[in-house]
């Protein structure tokens, strides 16, 4: 079981950007920690990060017939993407939305997802938790051929 991790805009500044929310926890001491949790599932496990759209469409892209899964999140375009969803619903992969915040408890405006409809499921609020909630509902998902209800 291969699944991709795709972190977007602002993510790579984890452990320097507003550490009272994000906490002081780097992109890659979080890649590490997926990594390891990995091992210990069983699965092949692939992290991606950037800043540009259009790269993180690519990357969605590029993952039909190489991932069974992806873990996505799109920072700040999970509110205003129309083009992430769109590559997302042409892969048909099943994809788990997560936010290390709770993005229902923050502005207004980051109350809606483009990408939610399309995801099997979401996790937010739980700092680098809700990637590891997110790896192993998706792995437990795909397990059980899509028969496993929390």
């Amino acid at each position: 079981m291969k699944i991709l991790v795709i972190n977007g805009v602002n993510m790579n500044m984890l452990g320097l950007r507003e550490p009272e929310k994000y906490g002081v926890m780097t992109l890659n001491d979080l890649e590490k920690e997926l990594y390891a949790m990995s091992f210990e599932l069983g699965i092949e496990l692939e992290t991606f990060q950037s800043n540009i759209e259009g790269e993180i469409v690519e990357k969605i892209h590029n993952a039909h017939n190489n991932f069974d899964g992806i873990i996505i999140n799109a920072g700040a375009y999970t509110h205003t993407s129309i083009a992430i969803r769109d590559a997302i619903a042409a892969v048909n992969i099943p994809t788990v939305e997560v936010h290390m915040t709770n993005i229902y408890q923050r502005e207004q405006f980051r109350h809606h997802s483009y990408l939610a409809p399309l995801c099997i499921g979401q996790i937010a609020g739980f700092g680098i938790n809700s990637y590891k909630l997110g790896l192993k509902a998706i792995v437990d998902n795909l397990s059980n051929d899509n028969k496993n209800v929390f």
